[in-house]
């Protein structure tokens, strides 16, 4: 399998995963069907929007419409399996945290293709897999989880730094991809498992 055709597949499972977490939340927040697509549509696209415009390339969803398919694909399984699936509460995470670990992959590659320094890729990474999260919870009226003590892009950035230093060792792309999506996901349920979070600023009150 050729590196290009992996970091397709990759980008379509992401986006499969994070129109599930949207679209899940939405269902939460009890959004008609057209406004839980939306919200899958735009935390699934949201991410890679703002990273090709900051690169100057046109968004990729405006080239392929299997972006839009796959989000309604997402709909329409909550839609079948609607009970398993807003049930467990742990549901979400597993999606949110797979589009994320996917989705800083993708970041990182399209930069690296574009010829940019590797902290801009680290960067593009970062956004792709965080923003639209952000985006999400803005549109249910949520703090984004990026504001929260939550290790979020901060393992976007631990997986940026796997990326790294599996590609300064030489190792295979498709095995460097891998190992970075592992090290966002590995992240996330750790920080979760044993409650690592990040510490806040005080207030006057704690003060």
């Amino acid at each position: 399998m050729s590196n290009s055709t992996f970091l397709y597949i990759v980008e379509i499972i992401g986006t499969f995963a994070f129109a599930i977490s949207g679209i899940r939340m939405a269902a939460r927040k009890r959004f008609d069907l057209f406004g839980a697509y939306v919200v899958g549509l735009v935390t699934a696209i949201g991410g890679g929007t703002l990273r090709d415009l900051l690169l100057d390339v046109t968004p990729f969803w405006m080239s392929d419409s299997i972006y839009l398919i796959i989000t309604a694909a997402a709909l329409l399984l909550v839609i079948i399996l609607q009970k398993n699936i807003l049930r467990f509460e742990n549901t979400f995470f597993i999606f949110d945290t797979i589009g994320l670990a996917l989705f800083v992959v993708v970041g990182i590659q399209k930069s690296i293709a574009l010829d940019y320094p590797f902290w801009v890729a680290i960067i593009m990474g970062t956004l792709t897999g965080a923003f639209g999260g952000i985006l999400r919870d803005i549109l249910v009226n949520e703090e984004p989880l990026i504001f929260r003590k939550d290790i979020y892009a901060s393992a976007c950035i631990f997986g940026g730094i796997v990326y790294w230093i599996s590609f300064r060792m030489g190792v295979n792309d498709i095995i460097t991809q891998i190992l970075a999506a592992g090290g966002v996901i590995a992240t996330r349920i750790m920080a979760v498992r044993y409650k690592w979070t990040l510490p806040t600023l005080k207030s006057e009150e704690d003060l």
